[in-house]
């Protein structure tokens, strides 16, 4: 009973110990196609744990479209592999002010109870030398929101590949997102959302910060 109890705390809790996902070392060794084989038959053992007729047309088909949507669509994000090529060219224009890629789309699912998290990212930097493609801004949000996620992770994950692959700390990412591990269970409070954010270089002062809030339509921080 105390380790149920314990579960229900870490799930409430958006505990996370590291920023990188937690994945085993075998995790890519199996097929996509493996991988979706094996989750189907599993997952036809939950349905049908459940009670649920796997006879009838309707379901029959559900735990391979279950398999290859967690594979292929959700969570696509877990492999190294489908990792967006992160271009950058040369600043030749000089800009030097901030660039803002607003109202990003994240489509996550909470690593605690496996359920939706729904918002937005709004991402800007301020370029040095490099400069990079703005839909590669928001491929690489969607690449770390498809996998089980908490919030504050997917946060500083973009954060810091922008970081790199930039080569400037003049970086900042906020988002704010809907848990349906909070509005359909537990507390199920309709309403509430999730706000992180994390940032580096100039936007640790608060005029430059702020300018960005405003911006993106968010009171000072």
């Amino acid at each position: 009973m105390k380790d149920k109890e314990h579960i229900e705390i870490v799930g409430d809790n958006h505990i996370s110990s590291n920023v990188e996902t937690p994945l085993r070392e075998d995790a890519f060794l199996k097929s996509d196609n493996a991988k979706i084989e094996s989750i189907q038959h599993y997952f036809s053992k939950i349905m049908e744990e459940l009670g649920l007729d796997l006879t009838d047309d309707s379901l029959s088909g559900t735990p391979y479209r279950f398999a290859k949507m967690y594979v292929k669509e959700l969570f696509y994000g877990l492999n190294p592999k489908n990792k967006p090529k992160l271009s950058t060219f040369e600043n030749k224009y000089g800009y030097k002010k901030m660039l803002v890629e607003q109202y990003i789309n994240i489509d996550s699912a909470c690593e605690h109870h496996f359920l939706p998290i729904v918002g937005h990212a709004h991402v800007a930097y301020i370029p040095k030398n490099k400069v990079i493609g703005l839909s590669k801004i928001n491929r690489l949000v969607d690449y770390y929101a498809r996998r089980p996620q908490v919030q504050e992770r997917l946060v500083l994950q973009i954060l810091n590949d922008l970081q790199n692959v930039l080569d400037t700390e003049d970086v900042i990412v906020f988002v704010t997102a809907k848990h349906l591990c909070v509005s359909s269970r537990g507390i199920k409070d309709q309403s509430s959302f999730t706000t992180t954010l994390d940032y580096g270089g100039c936007f640790s002062e608060s005029a430059t910060r702020n300018e960005f809030l405003k911006i993106i339509g968010q009171e000072k921080l």
